[in-house]
């Protein structure tokens, strides 16, 4: 893998994250129901693996390397990116039509729309899968920025974790389609599809940094602020809205550990 091209790796990586959803949402053939509990476990994983990715992989390379860089306080990039990351974010969740998970269809989120219900839902795990995919993007194409604090290993490390906890998102969509009423093969192609915009977001990630390598510490701690606010606006509350908020709280430690281990050991 080491001698493909740092876009080829990225779309490789971003495509085994996509079929991980795809894995998740093709439980909507075993089962129609998904206990609660399970489901808010889930969703709190997927938010402690986010928040440990955010620091280990995206984060402290970016401070690491404006330190090699010079130029700026070290911490200048990390705190503009990460904020601009967030900032991006908001605007995407202010335009983008989209509706969380259990919420009224009068609750939808964006621009108004005639939109179905399924297609709104989609979007709302979509907007989660965008940062992820450029982080990944990102991590890739700072390995062949030249920069000795990147590493393939951490990039992996990164795409795995990021893989196990689009398990859960890709079940988190295809099982509510499915109590509405869709049919098995629909709420699956419709889970999975949430994820098909990772491999679109880490090919832009990789791009954007391999040519132009004094964006790197900024595009990395953007993914890590893009990654937070959905953890903060999105995953946290779902996963603590189901009556179950110690079950949540066990997941996001897990996942944080996970990712944690994932990322030292790999690095």
């Amino acid at each position: 893998m080491e001698q493909l091209s740092p876009i080829l790796q990225a779309l490789l990586a971003t495509c085994f994250t996509w079929a991980l959803t795809a894995a998740g949402a093709a439980g909507v053939f075993l089962t129609r129901q998904v206990s609660q509990k399970l489901l808010d476990l889930m969703l709190g994983f997927a938010a402690g693996v986010m928040i440990a990715a955010s620091y280990w992989s995206l984060l402290a390379p970016a401070i690491e390397l404006s330190a090699e860089i010079g130029g700026a306080p070290p911490w200048m990039p990390a705190a503009a990116g990460f904020l601009l990351g967030g900032v991006f974010l908001r605007v995407v969740d202010r335009l983008l039509p989209h509706l969380h998970l259990d919420m009224p269809e009068q609750a939808a989120e964006g621009l108004r729309t005639t939109w179905r219900r399924s297609v709104l839902l989609v979007l709302a795990i979509t907007l989660h899968n965008f940062p992820e995919g450029l982080a990944v993007g990102v991590a890739f194409g700072a390995i062949h920025a030249g920069y000795p604090s990147a590493s393939l290993g951490a990039a992996i490390a990164l795409a795995v974790g990021i893989g196990l906890q689009n398990l859960p998102e890709g079940l988190a969509v295809s099982m509510p389609l499915r109590r509405e009423g869709l049919s098995r093969w629909r709420s699956f192609m419709y889970g999975q599809l949430s994820g098909a915009v990772e491999p679109i977001a880490g090919v832009l990630g990789a791009s954007a940094v391999f040519l132009a390598r004094p964006l790197l510490p900024y595009a990395l701690a953007f993914a890590a602020g893009a990654m937070i606010y959905v953890v903060i606006e999105e995953l946290i509350p779902e996963s603590q809205s189901g009556g179950h908020s110690d079950i949540a709280t066990v997941g996001s430690l897990l996942g944080f550990v996970i990712m944690m281990v994932l990322d030292v050991a790999l690095s």
